[in-house]
């Protein structure tokens, strides 16, 4: 689970529940009318936008936000010496026994294709394609938490003009104008707080994550490629370790 998205979240709301605290309390931001205006537009419009497949994966979506478990570059680059060792000393054959402790299903799947024997650029092209259609799902997730971020305070200021025409409206009465008030005023705050607490920083998490994973499956490609042809653990080593950056360029030794 990543902890930097759950500390965040919950920092942020006490924040915001500290300051509400303070100034006099929590009943006067607790308004039904506005909550309903602004989640249940919000969900609307989201349901409008997308397909009923895509609007119920939502959950599935903010999920993935808390436990992707992307596998570091230096534990690839570890993993791919030791099967390029393994292969070079017993043959493709012997990763079979490999891939009944591989955890990672990609990884799993490059090290099979090379236990069938298959040609490299079969490989490449199959494994690619695996990728191109990851970052396209992970680009649909992302998309619709953005839209559920600008469409919250969207709704937030129709729920202040909502507002705004109850107060209008009853201006000799001064207890609507209060509760006419306080709608106009707190669908912008909910708007504003789900906007810019929840679902726009899950969708910049979600890209990072979605680059992330996407990297570390071109390298898995990588390695796997350089494997098929048959090259050295040192070679493997080389050349996984040109997707990072100097500074991080361990020296990673095989383990068998």
């Amino acid at each position: 689970m990543d902890i930097a998205t759950v500390v965040g979240l919950i920092l942020g709301f006490l924040i915001i529940a500290s300051a509400i605290a303070v100034g006099g309390g929590a009943g006067a931001f607790v308004n039904i009318p506005s909550m309903g205006i602004v989640i249940g537009g919000m969900l609307c419009s989201v349901m409008i936008h997308f397909s009923l497949k895509q609007f119920l994966s939502i959950f599935s979506i903010v999920k993935k936000t808390f436990t992707t478990k992307v596998p570091s570059p230096n534990e690839i680059i570890r993993k791919m010496i030791n099967f390029a060792a393994i292969s070079r000393r017993d043959g493709a054959l012997a990763l079979e026994e490999q891939i009944r402790k591989v955890d990672n299903a990609f990884l799993a799947k490059g090290l099979q294709m090379l236990v069938d024997g298959q040609e490299e650029d079969v490989v490449r092209a199959m494994m690619a394609l695996e990728i191109e259609y990851l970052q396209e799902r992970h680009a649909s997730g992302k998309k619709q938490l953005e839209f559920m971020g600008a469409s919250a305070p969207a709704f937030g200021m129709i729920g202040t003009l909502i507002g705004l025409v109850q107060m209008l409206q009853n201006l000799s009465s001064p207890d609507d104008i209060g509760v006419g008030m306080a709608t106009a005023l707190l669908t912008t705050f909910y708007g504003a707080l789900l906007a810019n607490l929840v679902f726009i920083p899950l969708a910049g998490k979600l890209g990072i994550y979605s680059k992330a994973e996407a990297l570390a499956m071109e390298m898995i490609l990588e390695g796997i490629c350089t494997i098929s042809r048959g090259e050295n653990p040192t070679v493997v080593r080389e050349k996984m370790q040109a997707f990072i950056s100097p500074a991080h360029r361990e020296e990673v030794k095989a383990t068998v």
